[in-house]
């Protein structure tokens, strides 16, 4: 039997709270010309668990500068928030928390559920059909499920000398994790890089990180030649995926945790007021794009080919990621909070915005920067947004609310 607590509360229950709750704290902390246009007002806040409007692909252009509707609005688990918390597989949602729910796209119902086996707050990454996230049991394992079903397909530890390994990147080949070493008197002081083989489970190379290097704060991508990783210390650093040989590392001008993006051979981050370039075989800089006087560069991301960078200034810009050169800028959006992450549809681009209770999702016209709509749940709360791409759908998820638009 598990041992409980005077007030009724398992211990693995306890663990689980407190570890929810170093995650958060961890993930807040990291966790990123226009001319006139039509008022793009918010759209009306729909009841809390409604459908919405009817299932199915017709959806109704709004005339401009209105918000759709909302398809179908759903309550999320408590403490669902962090980067990455959101994805898409196939025609299934998915938002982690516990209960972990896989959601059907179209309809908001729930295709499955499953208790105590994700993390709240923790990284998701879906690659080859499977959902690899760390385990919510604390026992060192990482765990793959088939997002189509909550089934476990896969499992895998780097062993009890570790600490709480938690995924970082994928490829189609492996899984990248970060782990803290346990000493003997179960302190952690250093940490260490894996991969983990999808095929077999099994470790295909250990690294450890230089001393003094942060566990937390973590954000990562990879191709299938590169690692590519910052943190909280301001680096940027690649490893070969092959041997987890550190190529080079970069120490940037701010404290990054958000997001980078990648180009073919190059890497983007967001360094301060700079967009900085570096390639993924040396790390020689490339190139570099400023800002305005006393404004940072937030959030980032390459899509079709194209980078799409938002400031403080609550400028959004899109730059050729192989040079560095401007195509288009809208002007100030000083109504709405600057964006953070971005999808994009067709020829339209979405972007979710930071901490501010008049940001939301907001749709551009790709091609010149025209912002569209802006739309917005009415519900006030400061909590960042994130929007995922789904067909022809977007799902935004904002506070404990998931919601689906159609992307128009």
């Amino acid at each position: 039997m598990t041992p409980r607590t005077g007030h009724g509360i398992s211990r693995r229950g306890v663990l689980r709270r407190a570890g929810a709750g170093i995650g958060l704290a961890v993930l807040g902390a990291g966790a990123w010309g226009c001319g006139p246009v039509e008022d793009p007002a918010a759209a009306p806040s729909a009841p809390k668990g409604t459908p919405g409007a009817p299932a199915g692909d017709a959806f109704t252009t709004p005339p401009p500068g209105t918000a759709p509707k909302p398809l179908w609005q759903r309550n999320t688990a408590k403490g669902s928030l962090g980067l990455d918390t959101l994805a898409v597989a196939g025609d299934v949602v998915l938002v982690s928390g516990d209960p972990l729910i896989g959601r059907d796209v179209t309809t908001g119902e729930e295709r499955w559920r499953r208790e105590e086996v994700a993390i709240p707050g923790a990284k998701m990454l879906v690659r080859g059909g499977t959902l690899y996230l760390a385990s919510a049991q604390y026992d060192g394992d990482l765990v793959g499920l088939d997002p189509a079903t909550g089934r476990e397909t896969w499992r895998s530890r780097l062993g009890k000398r570790y600490s709480q390994p938690r995924p970082i990147a994928a490829d189609e080949k492996r899984v990248y994790v970060l782990a803290g070493i346990l000493e003997k008197d179960f302190s952690v002081e250093r940490n260490v890089i894996a991969a983990i083989d999808t095929s077999t489970g099994k470790v295909a190379w250990q690294e450890r990180r230089d001393a003094g290097t942060e566990e937390y704060g973590i954000t990562g991508e990879a191709t299938d030649r590169h690692l590519v990783y910052t943190d909280f210390r301001e680096n940027v650093t690649v490893r070969d995926t092959a041997t987890g040989r550190q190529l080079w590392t970069k120490k940037i001008g701010r404290s990054n945790s958000g997001r980078l993006a990648l180009h073919e051979d190059l890497v983007i981050v967001a360094d301060a007021g700079k967009l900085r370039a570096f390639a993924l075989a040396d790390g020689t800089e490339r190139w570099s794009l400023a800002s305005e006087e006393f404004t940072r560069f937030h959030g980032i991301g390459v899509l079709d080919g194209m980078l799409y960078a938002a400031d403080s200034g609550h400028v959004l810009r899109a730059v050729d990621p192989a040079t560095g050169k401007e195509s288009w800028r809208t002007g100030t959006l000083l109504e709405v909070a600057y964006p953070g992450q971005f999808a994009k549809v067709g020829t339209t681009l979405y972007a979710a915005t930071e901490l501010d209770d008049k940001g939301g999702i907001l749709a551009f016209d790709a091609r010149d920067g025209k912002l569209r709509w802006r739309y917005n749940d009415g519900s006030k709360a400061l909590d960042q947004w994130y929007v995922a791409a789904a067909g022809k759908r977007l799902v935004a998820l904002h506070a404990e609310r998931l919601t689906a638009l159609p992307a128009v």
